[in-house]
């Protein structure tokens, strides 16, 4: 392909105020190993800290003519019209730039940036390589969507999807009384002040234990995450319940393995502890990385999946119609839950929860009926 016709790739960085996008980006530009790098700067608040902090950083791959800082707006509405201008400008740069990174704030969505990528002006000389989402783990840990609240609420944000929640929720009345709206994606709360969209786990759990019921399983382990999450322990409780309606005592019959992170990794390490101390037939994992990871780990032990031992998942990732054998799955409506939260958020909801139930994938890992 000639240079003329390839199109120059993309990848959007994007997080709330302080998650660290510039230092990544200065990283990124402190280590491009000779590639001729483009930045764009998509400010919504105080404008012109962010590019000029990368203009100071002084890197030959990225001069400070290809830094361009557009400001007050997301890339697909109020700023289209700066957008290609911007993009015509660095294109048209001799050499060409190899690549193009755009850092916007967490209050863009990607699906939308990614959207501004399909008009026609920019669709054949452009194409979106990855979306970045940086978090600030610190703040995430202690339940916060942000370090600086106050710092959020100066860059004029009217809504906030907050997923997950956590379990000290005053920095949730401190969002509402500065007029921010707010809804909880997956996150059940008792008071019931805020907007909710959420998933009937426990009749997820409930799907897995019966699938595995009705193919004459009687022996299960169960790879959890924490039970502090509220959707580990929901997919727990309805596991129980499967096994107890079917005559079963889940301290005899099921054998539970929690796990901090639920990860593959963490997956595979189970495989061993089940095996020490019981037999299952099958077992069901509350996500399906750790579903991922005991497919892995089984495969290791030399047990053929599903002839020895049959697999369930929790999610339907994209991945999980990928593994082999590919894997049986309680599918979440993730589009639907993030559609439903975003029209919540929009009109201004009084607070309510909309309930969506799972259903189930069969595939490979857990055998014919």
């Amino acid at each position: 392909m000639s240079t003329s016709s390839a199109r120059v790739p993309c990848t959007i960085v994007t997080g709330f105020l302080g998650a660290g996008k510039t230092t990544l980006i200065r990283h990124v530009l402190a280590h491009a190993n000779g590639r001729r790098l483009a930045v764009i700067v998509n400010e919504f608040g105080d404008v012109g800290i962010d590019g000029e902090i990368l203009k100071g950083c002084g890197d030959e791959a990225c001069p400070q003519e290809n830094i361009v800082e557009l400001a007050n707006g997301c890339l697909c509405c109020t700023v289209a019209d700066d957008f290609v201008p911007a993009l015509d400008t660095i294109l048209a740069r001799k050499p060409l730039v190899e690549h193009i990174v755009i850092e916007t704030s967490g209050l863009a969505l990607p699906k939308p940036l990614v959207q501004a990528f399909h008009w026609p002006a920019i669709k054949s000389r452009v194409t979106v390589d990855g979306v970045v989402a940086v978090v600030d783990g610190a703040a995430l840990a202690d339940g916060r969507v942000a370090a600086d609240l106050d710092a959020l609420a100066r860059q004029r944000v009217r809504g906030v999807i907050i997923n997950p929640a956590g379990e000290d929720e005053r920095y949730l009345e401190w969002l509402s009384d500065r007029g921010i709206a707010l809804v909880l994606l997956d996150h059940r709360r008792s008071a019931g002040h805020v907007p909710a969209v959420v998933v009937d786990d426990v009749l997820g759990g409930r799907l897995a234990g019966e699938h595995l019921l009705q193919r004459s399983h009687r022996k299960i382990a169960f790879v959890n995450g924490p039970t502090s999450i509220p959707q580990c322990e929901d997919r727990r409780l309805g596991l129980i319940g499967a096994l107890t309606d079917a005559g079963l005592d889940p301290e005899h019959d099921l054998f539970e393995v929690d796990v901090e992170a639920m990860d593959a990794p963490s997956g595979m390490a189970t495989v061993e502890k089940i095996f020490d101390a019981f037999e299952p037939t099958a077992i069901f994992c509350a996500n399906d990385l750790l579903a991922i990871g005991v497919l892995r780990g089984l495969r290791v032990r030399g047990l053929r999946v599903p002839d020895d031992v049959a697999v369930i998942g929790y999610d339907d990732v994209e991945l999980a119609a990928m593994t082999d054998p590919a894997l049986t799955t309680v599918h979440q409506p993730t589009y639907e839950l993030g559609a439903t939260a975003y029209e919540l958020l929009q009109r201004g909801a009084p607070p309510e929860q909309r309930s969506f139930s799972p259903s189930l994938v069969e595939r490979e890992s857990t055998g014919p009926a």
